[in-house]
């Protein structure tokens, strides 16, 4: 049964992929706002992102960097990286803080 984590292995969850950089528009993957899940199966973690457009040429380089920083992060933990459209990405979806970032650029 899939549930969703607890508030503080949520945030060291997002916390850890905080150090992913898209490197399209150098903000972080969280701020960026293309996290959008966090779920806890057992031993399983799984992390529902999508990127900010469907032909994004970094999608392997940013699927994999979740899934190893988070293999690094909690060994005890399997991690599955599902690469979600719906729905899809606008920028709504940054945070006040990735916000901030993009006007300082």
């Amino acid at each position: 049964m899939e549930t969703q984590v607890s508030e503080d292995f949520g945030n060291e969850v997002y916390e850890t992929l905080k150090y992913i950089i898209d490197p399209e528009v150098g903000i972080n993957i969280v701020d960026l706002g293309l996290i959008y899940s966090v779920s806890l199966d057992g031993e399983l973690l799984e992390i529902d992102l999508t990127l900010t457009t469907p032909g994004c040429p970094m999608s392997g380089t940013i699927v994999n960097a979740t899934e190893q920083i988070l293999l690094k992060r909690f060994p005890n933990l399997d991690v599955k990286v599902n690469l979600v459209w719906s729905p899809p990405w606008s920028t709504e979806m940054i945070t006040e803080e990735g916000m901030r970032q993009l006007e300082g650029k």
